[in-house]
């Protein structure tokens, strides 16, 4: 379950003073990549809640949330741009959250700028997992990726991710073309994996 390209796009937005009615075209061209550095957990959460303005209880509802993840979100575009979306995020205009208001972000979440495309970002960026999640996995870890497929190469699947409007009277996103993949890399610090011997098993010779 990775952060999705208008979730993205919204916070950005947001960081940079625009509204749900402001356009957002700028945005919506930068290409963008998502890589899970830690695999987080489902969390269900049993959620009630009051309309302030009437008083009146709102219905129940079951809400869901991904605990103890992290990602690495990179965007690519015009120079200016780009710094431009730095600057927003380490000032935001609006306040950020993940998701939903009820989950704010921890502590510093822009890494920098880089003259590298999302491609190589992705694979080449050092790993962020945190060191109790590293200690629990093997030697070797493939970290999932999916980023903006390029005009000339072949999609795996499209996905309705691209914001066209956040304006909350008539939503719209399109379709995105979007690559899979695996970036493999080292944990000296993770688990040293078995060896599996059917004859041991089996209590004869290896």
């Amino acid at each position: 379950m990775l952060p999705t390209k208008s979730g993205i796009i919204g916070l950005l937005a947001a960081a940079m003073g625009r509204r749900r009615t402001d356009p957002i075209e700028d945005l919506v061209g930068i290409r963008f990549g998502v890589r899970e550095e830690q695999a987080g957990k489902l969390t269900r959460d049993f959620h009630t809640a009051v309309d302030w303005r009437t008083g009146k209880s709102l219905p129940l509802s079951q809400r869901y949330y991904v605990s103890d993840a992290k990602y690495l979100a990179v965007v690519e575009g015009d120079q200016a741009l780009v710094e431009g979306l730095h600057n927003a995020i380490l000032s935001p205009v609006f306040p950020l959250y993940l998701g939903r208001r009820s989950c704010p972000p921890s502590g510093r979440i822009v890494l920098g700028i880089v003259d590298d495309s999302v491609e190589n970002v992705l694979e080449t960026a050092d790993w962020r997992a945190s060191d109790w999640y590293r200690k629990n996995q093997p030697q070797q870890v493939n970290l999932l990726w999916s980023r903006d497929a390029r005009p000339d190469e072949r999609h795996d699947e499209s996905v309705r991710d691209a914001p066209v409007s956040f304006d909350p009277r008539h939503r719209q996103y399109g379709l995105r073309d979007v690559r899979h993949g695996w970036t493999q890399v080292s944990n000296p610090e993770g688990r040293h994996s078995p060896v599996h011997d059917e004859f041991l098993l089996l209590g004869g010779e290896g």
